[in-house]
């Protein structure tokens, strides 16, 4: 049977060493699901709120409070499970519950009901079609809110678009690998360190930093004979201030970001282009849509943050083609499903992400193959990053029968 008999939930720590939740859900059966939530440093404002007034204590006594709601309920039922949690909560923000609490629920429910039925995660969310594994976009080089002393532009990244998984995932550690030896070349009286994607971290202008990326990609794009692509995260709205994008040594406004992006794409075949413009910018997504959209995928993650009323916003102006999905921008599995759904519906391609703070929680791998997403953006190496790559290996075993 796959009613709810129990419902723990404790602190553990994520990869910064910060408390985070995990959740783990019993059935009367015996099934058992357990889910972690990752935290996010560059948070969009729009996102739920990842825990109440009273931090992560407060979220999880909240819950504990309310954990009767949940007995007896069938984990089967994904949707009436999800709007409880809405409806404990009792905001439209999750500023009671903690939005990191509800997913970390939402999640363990899900897996507890795949259990009962003998499935993995994601056959039970994506039935039997469930088929294409997303191609991982790691990131290799950083700075923004992820590092110190690193580039202005949050994350440079690499994507490997073979046909298998473990051939990506691969080319992707190469690409991190060979960028690392280079900087220590260029800074041989520097310690390169690592920011908190384990991507590395150099005092390089933005531009020095993205030649050296596609520098290293294509050595290893010639080594492997993979198509190896870049890709950029910018996280503008981190520094957009006064109507300003203000780099290390300049200023641009809208008009001048959005040819700079437009100038990046072009000069350096940039495959993915994420938040290049501030998070209420739709009109300038739009704008870049129109000059680049035809080169390169624009993602949205701040301005729509998982979020289906954002996002058809952003569909009436053809603001981006593509939607990074975070599970904990939203809250639960069943809305983070309607946001996916909608994009789908109007052609954007989705990213399944994790946060920068993580922990070795797979879920994410399991929603990326059972959404369809295109792409799964996680780091190129590191523990809690590594947890999610190698489990897109044994889906696509068991995918194909090996």
């Amino acid at each position: 049977m796959s009613y709810i008999e129990d419902v723990k939930i404790r602190k553990i720590l994520d990869s910064r060493g910060n408390p985070t939740v995990e959740v783990e859900v019993y059935t009367m059966s015996g099934g058992f699901g357990r889910a972690a939530a990752p935290a996010g440093k560059s948070t969009g404002k729009h996102e739920v709120k990842a825990y109440p007034q009273g931090e992560i204590d407060a979220g999880i006594k909240y819950l504990k409070e309310r954990l009767d709601n949940f007995i007896g309920m069938d984990a089967t039922e994904q949707r009436e499970i999800d709007h409880l949690l809405h409806e404990i909560d009792g905001t439209e923000n999750f500023s009671m519950l903690g939005g990191n609490v509800a997913v970390a629920v939402s999640l363990a429910v899900a897996k507890a009901a795949a259990d009962v039925l003998g499935l993995s995660l994601y056959q039970y969310l994506g039935g039997i079609y469930a088929s294409n594994i997303p191609k991982p976009v790691g990131n290799v080089l950083g700075g923004g809110k992820h590092a110190i002393n690193g580039t202005i532009i949050q994350e440079m990244l690499s994507v490997s678009l073979e046909d298998d998984a473990w051939n990506n995932i691969y080319a992707n550690s190469l690409v991190h690998k060979r960028l690392g030896e280079k900087l220590r070349k260029r800074f041989p009286d520097l310690s390169i360190g690592l920011g908190d994607e384990k991507a590395w971290v150099a005092p390089l202008d933005d531009e020095e930093a993205i030649s050296l990326v596609v520098e290293s990609i294509d050595e290893v794009k010639e080594e492997t004979g993979f198509d190896i692509r870049p890709a950029l995260d910018f996280a503008a709205s981190s520094f957009y201030r006064n109507g300003k994008y203000k780099y290390h040594e300049r200023e641009l406004n809208e008009e001048e970001q959005i040819e700079f992006a437009e100038k990046l794409v072009k000069d350096y075949g940039i495959y993915i282009v994420e938040d290049p413009l501030h998070e209420e910018d739709f009109e300038g997504f739009a704008e870049l849509t129109k000059r680049i959209g035809h080169l390169a995928y624009v993602v949205g993650d701040d301005i729509f943050v998982t979020n289906s009323k954002r996002l058809e916003r952003g569909i009436e102006i053809g603001a981006g083609n593509a939607i990074l999905i975070k599970p904990n921008q939203i809250g639960t599995l069943t809305d983070t499903y309607e946001t996916v759904k909608l994009a789908r519906e109007n052609g954007y391609a989705c990213m399944i992400s994790h946060r920068s703070g993580e922990t070795c929680d797979t879920s994410i791998s399991h929603l990326g193959v059972a959404f369809g997403c295109e792409f799964i953006k996680t780091g190129a190496i590191g523990g809690e990053r590594i947890a999610k790559l190698n489990e897109l290996v044994r889906i696509e075993e068991e995918i194909r029968g090996e």
